[in-house]
């Protein structure tokens, strides 16, 4: 929880994969809050204060995981809205011709993407354009993420693609920091 305080407005993307991160966590404990205090918050030596605020923010999270049914897979509403926001700043910089080096970092990234979404699963859902591009690095990045805590081989071609599109994350949620404080220039 105070992680997320901290990437919040930091790093939106670093924020997202810690969020998604704390999703699984929550579903490895059945969003059961008591079970999630016992094998995993206990860990934690905080001040009592601090330790109720954590239990709280988690037990929130918890009620929403069932509330929008999300127990077994999919992500937050909450965690949709932060992809949805860099959405909107990619699009201002796609569409100004001030940050030619964006676009040139997004075209990069574009032939891995093409090619995870030719892997994924076909869906009857409309595509969601650069927000569901924007998934996908992210779910590239959190794949790795997975595949080194299990410490899996990792091919050469993976790792380069996670390089370009933790780049591409990188200055984007830079741009979106700037943009969220009222300093992004655009046309």
């Amino acid at each position: 929880m105070f992680i997320a305080r901290q990437l919040q407005d930091k790093n939106r993307a670093e924020y997202l994969l810690y969020m998604w991160q704390v999703e699984d966590i929550l579903r490895a404990h059945q969003c059961d809050i008591d079970r999630l205090r016992k094998g995993y918050l206990a860990q934690f030596d905080l001040p009592t204060d601090r330790r109720v605020e954590q239990e709280e923010w988690y037990a929130h999270l918890c009620n929403m995981m069932r509330e929008e049914g999300k127990m077994e897979h999919g992500h937050l509403q909450i965690n949709r809205n932060v992809i949805e926001g860099l959405a909107e700043v990619h699009h201002l910089l796609i569409g100004s011709t001030k940050y030619p080096f964006y676009r040139e970092m997004y075209y990069k990234v574009l032939p891995y993407l093409v090619e995870l979404r030719s892997k994924k699963p076909s869906t009857s859902t409309p595509s969601r354009g650069v927000a569901e591009e924007l998934e996908l690095c992210f779910e590239l990045l959190y794949g790795l993420m997975l595949l080194r805590l299990r410490r899996k081989p990792i091919s050469p071609e993976t790792e380069a693609a996670a390089k370009d599109v933790s780049t591409f994350l990188g200055q984007l949620s830079d741009y979106y920091k700037t943009y969220k404080a009222g300093d992004l220039t655009l046309d």
